[in-house]
Protein backbone atom coordinates (compact mmCIF):
# COMPACT_ATOMS: atom_id res chain seq x y z
CA UNK A 1 0.00 0.00 0.00
CA UNK A 2 0.81 3.68 -0.71
CA UNK A 3 1.09 4.95 2.46
CA UNK A 4 1.25 8.44 1.49
CA UNK A 5 -1.86 8.34 -0.70
CA UNK A 6 -3.20 6.25 2.55
CA UNK A 7 -2.40 9.19 4.61
CA UNK A 8 -4.24 11.64 1.96
CA UNK A 9 -7.18 9.16 1.94
CA UNK A 10 -7.39 9.25 5.76
CA UNK A 11 -6.88 13.07 5.64
CA UNK A 12 -9.70 14.30 3.31
CA UNK A 13 -12.34 11.74 5.14
CA UNK A 14 -11.65 13.81 7.73
CA UNK A 15 -12.50 16.70 6.06
CA UNK A 16 -15.51 15.28 4.66
CA UNK A 17 -14.32 15.10 1.37
CA UNK A 18 -15.07 11.73 -0.86
CA UNK A 19 -12.45 12.06 -3.36
CA UNK A 20 -9.78 14.72 -4.44
CA UNK A 21 -8.16 16.19 -7.77
CA UNK A 22 -4.00 16.22 -8.11
CA UNK A 23 -3.06 19.20 -10.49
CA UNK A 24 -0.06 19.77 -8.48
CA UNK A 25 3.22 18.29 -10.10
CA UNK A 26 5.17 18.24 -7.29
CA UNK A 27 2.53 16.93 -4.87
CA UNK A 28 2.16 14.39 -7.65
CA UNK A 29 5.65 13.07 -7.21
CA UNK A 30 5.78 13.59 -3.91
CA UNK A 31 2.88 10.67 -3.33
CA UNK A 32 3.46 8.86 -6.67
CA UNK A 33 7.71 8.92 -7.40
CA UNK A 34 5.50 10.12 -10.97
CA UNK A 35 7.71 12.88 -13.28
CA UNK A 36 5.39 12.45 -16.18
CA UNK A 37 2.86 15.20 -16.80
CA UNK A 38 -0.89 13.73 -16.00
CA UNK A 39 -3.35 14.54 -13.28
CA UNK A 40 -4.21 12.24 -10.26
CA UNK A 41 -8.02 11.06 -8.79
CA UNK A 42 -8.09 9.76 -5.37
CA UNK A 43 -12.23 8.83 -5.88
CA UNK A 44 -14.02 6.85 -3.31
CA UNK A 45 -12.77 3.09 -4.74
CA UNK A 46 -9.62 3.77 -6.19
CA UNK A 47 -6.67 6.28 -7.24
CA UNK A 48 -6.42 7.01 -11.24
CA UNK A 49 -3.48 8.37 -12.89
CA UNK A 50 -4.58 10.41 -16.35
CA UNK A 51 -2.26 11.40 -18.61
CA UNK A 52 -1.05 11.30 -22.90
CA UNK A 53 -0.45 8.38 -24.11
CA UNK A 54 3.66 9.09 -24.81
CA UNK A 55 4.04 8.84 -20.76
CA UNK A 56 2.10 5.68 -19.93
CA UNK A 57 4.78 3.43 -20.45
CA UNK A 58 7.18 5.22 -18.26
CA UNK A 59 4.42 5.93 -15.52
CA UNK A 60 4.05 2.22 -15.42
CA UNK A 61 7.69 1.53 -14.90
CA UNK A 62 6.96 4.00 -11.88
CA UNK A 63 4.68 2.88 -10.19
CA UNK A 64 4.72 -0.75 -8.11
CA UNK A 65 1.84 -2.86 -7.28
CA UNK A 66 2.06 -1.63 -3.77
CA UNK A 67 1.00 2.35 -5.45
CA UNK A 68 -2.52 0.49 -6.37
CA UNK A 69 -2.76 3.25 -9.28
CA UNK A 70 -4.88 2.79 -12.24
CA UNK A 71 -2.91 4.72 -15.34
CA UNK A 72 -5.70 5.56 -17.85
CA UNK A 73 -4.65 7.36 -21.43
CA UNK A 74 -6.42 10.79 -21.26
CA UNK A 75 -7.38 10.16 -25.13
CA UNK A 76 -9.26 6.91 -24.07
CA UNK A 77 -11.17 8.65 -21.36
CA UNK A 78 -14.50 9.37 -22.19
CA UNK A 79 -16.74 12.10 -21.03
CA UNK A 80 -19.41 9.32 -19.59
CA UNK A 81 -16.18 7.93 -17.27
CA UNK A 82 -15.16 11.77 -16.21
CA UNK A 83 -18.47 11.77 -14.79
CA UNK A 84 -18.65 9.01 -13.00
CA UNK A 85 -15.20 9.10 -11.50
CA UNK A 86 -16.91 10.19 -8.45
CA UNK A 87 -20.10 9.11 -8.34
CA UNK A 88 -21.33 9.59 -4.95
CA UNK A 89 -19.05 11.82 -3.90
CA UNK A 90 -20.78 14.87 -2.21
CA UNK A 91 -17.42 16.79 -1.74
CA UNK A 92 -13.92 16.50 -3.82
CA UNK A 93 -11.17 18.68 -2.80
CA UNK A 94 -8.69 20.63 -5.67
CA UNK A 95 -6.00 22.74 -5.36
CA UNK A 96 -7.49 25.77 -5.57
CA UNK A 97 -3.86 27.72 -4.79
CA UNK A 98 -2.45 25.78 -8.36
CA UNK A 99 -4.89 25.57 -10.96
CA UNK A 100 -6.23 28.69 -12.53
CA UNK A 101 -10.16 29.93 -12.67
CA UNK A 102 -10.04 28.21 -16.05
CA UNK A 103 -9.25 24.59 -14.87
CA UNK A 104 -11.90 25.26 -12.33
CA UNK A 105 -14.32 25.43 -14.53
CA UNK A 106 -13.46 22.73 -17.02
CA UNK A 107 -13.34 20.50 -13.47
CA UNK A 108 -16.66 21.93 -12.79
CA UNK A 109 -18.11 20.91 -16.18
CA UNK A 110 -15.68 17.50 -16.69
CA UNK A 111 -16.76 16.03 -13.13
CA UNK A 112 -19.88 17.06 -12.48
CA UNK A 113 -19.11 17.49 -8.63
CA UNK A 114 -21.89 17.91 -6.36
CA UNK A 115 -19.27 20.27 -4.95
CA UNK A 116 -15.80 21.15 -5.38
CA UNK A 117 -14.22 21.79 -1.77
CA UNK A 118 -10.81 24.13 -1.45
CA UNK A 119 -7.73 22.14 0.01
CA UNK A 120 -5.74 24.38 1.88
CA UNK A 121 -2.21 23.18 0.98
CA UNK A 122 -3.08 19.55 2.63
CA UNK A 123 -0.55 17.89 0.72
CA UNK A 124 2.09 20.94 1.31
CA UNK A 125 1.79 20.88 4.85
CA UNK A 126 2.50 17.01 4.97
CA UNK A 127 5.76 17.53 2.77
CA UNK A 128 6.88 19.52 5.67
CA UNK A 129 8.11 17.01 7.18
CA UNK A 130 10.57 14.52 5.88
CA UNK A 131 10.73 10.80 5.93
CA UNK A 132 13.98 9.04 5.74
CA UNK A 133 14.10 8.52 2.18
CA UNK A 134 14.12 12.15 2.01
CA UNK A 135 15.83 13.39 4.04
CA UNK A 136 19.22 10.73 2.57
CA UNK A 137 17.94 12.69 -0.91
CA UNK A 138 18.56 15.96 0.45
CA UNK A 139 21.40 15.06 2.57
CA UNK A 140 23.06 13.94 -0.63
CA UNK A 141 22.30 17.06 -2.55
CA UNK A 142 23.63 19.12 0.03
CA UNK A 143 26.96 17.16 -0.10
CA UNK A 144 27.43 17.71 -3.55
CA UNK A 145 26.75 21.38 -2.75
CA UNK A 146 29.65 21.45 -0.29
CA UNK A 147 31.83 19.84 -2.79
CA UNK A 148 30.98 22.18 -5.52
CA UNK A 149 31.66 24.79 -3.05
CA UNK A 150 35.32 23.55 -2.33
CA UNK A 151 35.79 23.67 -6.11
CA UNK A 152 34.65 27.10 -6.61
CA UNK A 153 37.16 27.96 -3.66
CA UNK A 154 39.96 26.77 -5.81
CA UNK A 155 38.39 28.08 -9.02
CA UNK A 156 37.33 31.75 -8.61
CA UNK A 157 40.05 34.07 -10.26
CA UNK A 158 40.11 37.76 -10.03
CA UNK A 159 39.51 38.79 -12.85
CA UNK A 160 36.44 36.26 -13.90
CA UNK A 161 33.15 37.44 -14.41
CA UNK A 162 30.29 36.83 -12.44
CA UNK A 163 28.49 34.81 -15.00
CA UNK A 164 31.42 32.48 -15.82
CA UNK A 165 31.21 31.39 -11.64
CA UNK A 166 27.76 30.52 -12.45
CA UNK A 167 28.10 28.85 -15.24
CA UNK A 168 30.69 26.27 -13.39
CA UNK A 169 28.57 25.81 -10.60
CA UNK A 170 25.76 24.36 -13.16
CA UNK A 171 28.34 22.34 -14.88
CA UNK A 172 30.17 21.19 -11.49
CA UNK A 173 26.15 19.45 -10.46
CA UNK A 174 26.22 17.94 -13.64
CA UNK A 175 29.23 16.19 -13.53
CA UNK A 176 28.86 14.81 -10.16
CA UNK A 177 25.67 13.40 -9.89
CA UNK A 178 23.63 15.92 -9.47
CA UNK A 179 20.12 16.64 -11.64
CA UNK A 180 21.39 20.07 -12.31
CA UNK A 181 20.47 23.88 -10.17
CA UNK A 182 17.91 23.65 -7.37
CA UNK A 183 17.49 27.38 -8.90
CA UNK A 184 19.25 29.93 -11.27
CA UNK A 185 23.04 30.54 -8.60
CA UNK A 186 23.55 33.78 -7.80
CA UNK A 187 27.04 35.25 -7.86
CA UNK A 188 26.86 38.99 -6.68
CA UNK A 189 30.57 40.62 -6.63
CA UNK A 190 31.26 43.78 -5.05
CA UNK A 191 28.63 46.46 -4.92
CA UNK A 192 26.00 43.86 -6.75
CA UNK A 193 26.69 41.92 -3.43
CA UNK A 194 24.10 44.64 -1.82
CA UNK A 195 20.98 43.14 -3.60
CA UNK A 196 19.57 39.81 -1.85
CA UNK A 197 18.71 38.94 -5.70
CA UNK A 198 20.85 39.57 -7.92
CA UNK A 199 21.43 37.67 -11.52
CA UNK A 200 24.88 36.86 -12.31
CA UNK A 201 26.47 39.70 -14.71
CA UNK A 202 29.19 40.39 -17.04
CA UNK A 203 30.96 42.44 -14.25
CA UNK A 204 34.62 40.83 -13.80
CA UNK A 205 35.53 40.02 -9.83
CA UNK A 206 37.79 42.74 -8.57
CA UNK A 207 40.43 42.57 -5.67
CA UNK A 208 39.05 43.15 -2.57
CA UNK A 209 35.13 42.38 -3.68
CA UNK A 210 33.41 40.66 -1.23
CA UNK A 211 31.40 37.90 -3.16
CA UNK A 212 27.73 36.01 -2.44
CA UNK A 213 27.48 32.56 -3.80
CA UNK A 214 23.90 31.52 -2.80
CA UNK A 215 23.88 27.72 -4.57
CA UNK A 216 22.09 24.42 -4.66
CA UNK A 217 21.33 21.12 -6.71
CA UNK A 218 18.58 18.65 -7.16
CA UNK A 219 18.97 15.66 -6.52
CA UNK A 220 16.56 12.43 -7.26
CA UNK A 221 14.39 15.54 -7.22
CA UNK A 222 15.15 16.72 -3.78
CA UNK A 223 16.65 20.35 -3.85
CA UNK A 224 19.65 21.90 -1.27
CA UNK A 225 20.42 26.04 -0.32
CA UNK A 226 23.60 26.97 0.85
CA UNK A 227 25.28 30.93 0.65
CA UNK A 228 28.95 31.85 1.68
CA UNK A 229 30.35 34.82 1.53
CA UNK A 230 33.69 34.53 -0.29
CA UNK A 231 36.58 37.04 -0.78
CA UNK A 232 38.60 38.22 -3.57
CA UNK A 233 42.25 38.29 -2.11
CA UNK A 234 41.75 40.73 0.60
CA UNK A 235 39.17 41.38 3.01
CA UNK A 236 38.08 45.18 3.54
CA UNK A 237 38.15 46.18 6.95
CA UNK A 238 34.85 47.56 6.72
CA UNK A 239 32.98 44.42 6.19
CA UNK A 240 34.43 42.50 8.92
CA UNK A 241 32.20 43.43 11.45
CA UNK A 242 29.03 43.11 9.40
CA UNK A 243 30.34 39.33 8.18
CA UNK A 244 30.81 38.94 12.19
CA UNK A 245 27.40 40.15 13.39
CA UNK A 246 26.06 37.81 10.22
CA UNK A 247 28.10 34.92 11.28
CA UNK A 248 26.96 35.57 15.08
CA UNK A 249 23.39 35.46 14.27
CA UNK A 250 23.53 32.43 12.04
CA UNK A 251 24.95 30.32 14.64
CA UNK A 252 22.83 31.76 17.02
CA UNK A 253 19.59 30.72 14.91
CA UNK A 254 20.96 27.13 14.51
CA UNK A 255 21.14 26.78 18.27
CA UNK A 256 17.77 28.35 18.42
CA UNK A 257 16.17 25.75 16.02
CA UNK A 258 15.12 23.00 18.73
CA UNK A 259 11.80 21.28 18.54
CA UNK A 260 9.03 23.75 19.61
CA UNK A 261 10.76 26.58 18.96
CA UNK A 262 8.81 29.78 17.21
CA UNK A 263 10.26 30.75 13.88
CA UNK A 264 8.47 33.97 14.59
CA UNK A 265 10.31 34.50 17.73
CA UNK A 266 13.54 33.50 16.21
CA UNK A 267 13.12 35.99 13.40
CA UNK A 268 12.40 38.69 15.82
CA UNK A 269 15.45 37.74 18.08
CA UNK A 270 17.69 38.25 14.56
CA UNK A 271 15.93 41.12 13.34
CA UNK A 272 16.47 43.36 16.82
CA UNK A 273 20.20 42.38 17.06
CA UNK A 274 20.97 43.22 13.99
CA UNK A 275 18.73 46.53 14.71
CA UNK A 276 21.11 47.32 17.81
CA UNK A 277 24.04 47.62 15.35
CA UNK A 278 22.75 49.98 13.14
CA UNK A 279 20.89 47.19 10.74
CA UNK A 280 18.25 46.05 9.47
CA UNK A 281 16.85 42.40 8.72
CA UNK A 282 14.81 43.08 5.10
CA UNK A 283 15.28 39.71 3.80
CA UNK A 284 13.52 36.56 5.10
CA UNK A 285 15.29 34.42 7.63
CA UNK A 286 14.68 31.04 6.19
CA UNK A 287 12.53 28.60 4.50
CA UNK A 288 11.77 25.13 4.17
CA UNK A 289 13.05 23.26 1.67
CA UNK A 290 12.07 19.67 -0.16
CA UNK A 291 10.89 18.80 -3.62
CA UNK A 292 11.17 22.98 -4.07
CA UNK A 293 13.78 24.85 -3.20
CA UNK A 294 11.14 27.72 -1.24
CA UNK A 295 8.37 25.24 0.37
CA UNK A 296 6.41 25.56 3.69
CA UNK A 297 7.29 26.60 6.15
CA UNK A 298 8.35 30.03 6.01
CA UNK A 299 10.31 31.88 8.85
CA UNK A 300 8.13 35.37 9.13
CA UNK A 301 8.29 38.28 11.64
CA UNK A 302 3.95 38.17 10.77
CA UNK A 303 2.93 34.77 11.29
CA UNK A 304 3.93 31.73 13.43
CA UNK A 305 5.23 28.43 13.03
CA UNK A 306 6.83 25.94 15.73
CA UNK A 307 9.72 24.36 14.84
CA UNK A 308 8.90 19.87 14.83
CA UNK A 309 11.12 17.14 14.14
CA UNK A 310 11.68 15.83 10.33
CA UNK A 311 11.31 19.23 9.23
CA UNK A 312 14.25 20.58 6.62
CA UNK A 313 14.85 24.67 6.81
CA UNK A 314 17.15 26.90 5.76
CA UNK A 315 19.14 29.28 8.08
CA UNK A 316 19.95 32.52 6.31
CA UNK A 317 20.50 36.14 7.77
CA UNK A 318 21.80 38.66 5.55
CA UNK A 319 23.18 42.34 6.04
CA UNK A 320 22.76 44.58 2.71
CA UNK A 321 23.87 47.90 2.42
CA UNK A 322 22.46 49.56 -1.11
CA UNK A 323 25.47 50.40 -3.45
CA UNK A 324 28.01 49.11 -1.19
CA UNK A 325 28.11 45.62 -0.48
CA UNK A 326 25.64 42.32 1.30
CA UNK A 327 27.12 39.38 3.41
CA UNK A 328 24.77 35.93 3.64
CA UNK A 329 25.37 32.85 5.22
CA UNK A 330 23.45 30.03 4.95
CA UNK A 331 22.86 26.57 5.42
CA UNK A 332 20.14 23.52 4.97
CA UNK A 333 19.03 22.07 8.44
CA UNK A 334 17.62 18.85 9.63
CA UNK A 335 15.67 19.69 12.60
CA UNK A 336 16.13 16.72 15.02
CA UNK A 337 14.78 15.38 18.56
CA UNK A 338 17.49 16.91 20.10
CA UNK A 339 17.92 19.94 18.36
CA UNK A 340 19.28 20.43 14.65
CA UNK A 341 21.86 19.68 12.80
CA UNK A 342 23.39 21.39 9.43
CA UNK A 343 23.41 19.48 6.27
CA UNK A 344 25.83 21.90 4.45
CA UNK A 345 28.97 21.66 5.92
CA UNK A 346 30.99 24.14 3.99
CA UNK A 347 33.66 26.81 6.43
CA UNK A 348 31.60 29.78 7.69
CA UNK A 349 34.78 31.46 8.52
CA UNK A 350 36.71 34.49 6.64
CA UNK A 351 37.22 32.92 3.56
CA UNK A 352 39.89 34.60 0.45
CA UNK A 353 39.28 33.19 -3.28
CA UNK A 354 41.79 34.05 -6.04
CA UNK A 355 44.80 34.35 -4.03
Amino acid sequence: MNTKIKWLRDKINLLNMQGIIISNPVNIRYLTNIEAEGVLLITRKENIYITDGRYIEDVNHTLTIDDEISVYNVKDVSSYDYENFFSFCENVGFEENYITYAKYKQYMQQYKVNNFEETDFIIEKQRVFKDEEELQKIEKACEITDQCFSHLCKFIQIGMTEKQVADEIGKFYQENGAEGNSFDPIVASGKNSSKPHAIPTEKKIELGDPIVIDMGCKYQGYCSDMTRTVFAGTIPNEVRPIYDLVLKNQKQVQNDLVEGASLKMISKMVENDFRLNGYNLIHALGHGVGLEIHELPYFSLKNDVFVKEKMVLTNEPGIYLPNQFGVRIEDTVKVTKSGSINLTKSDKNYIIVGK
